[in-house]
């Protein structure tokens, strides 16, 4: 998975944003109160989300399923350690947008658990 690390990028979702930050999406943010949104991760910049993306996808925390050569998901922490998620959207590109996992999500505590194991190597 250390290619992928390299290759993969991030697009960003409006529904997943009550702040629009800089990721110069159209319409710039539509928050929806069925979706779970960054703005709990505190992820406000384009650069902070592909950061996280490719530091989970160099750190092995991607899914076994995949759509093509890409995994369907990618997981990291941010820095206020609130665990993120991000889906693929386009696996022609390797392009994918995120959100905050929130509390009832039952993967959260694993993906906290093993984010912290690989920043301790």
């Amino acid at each position: 998975m250390d290619g992928i690390s390299t290759k993969v990028g991030y697009g960003g979702n409006p529904m997943h944003k009550r702040n629009q930050g800089d990721f110069r999406l159209d319409p710039p943010s539509d928050g929806r109160q069925h979706k779970t949104l960054c703005d709990r991760a505190k992820v406000f910049t384009r650069a902070e989300a592909t950061r996280l993306l490719k530091q989970g996808a160099a750190y092995g925390l991607v899914s076994d399923a995949m759509k093509g050569d890409w995994p369907k998901n990618i997981w990291a922490v941010a820095q206020n350690g609130e665990p993120v998620e991000a889906i693929l959207e386009n696996e022609t590109q390797g392009i994918y947008h995120g959100y905050s996992m929130g509390d009832n999500d039952p993967m959260a505590a694993s993906v906290r658990q093993r984010w912290s194991a690989a920043t301790c190597r």
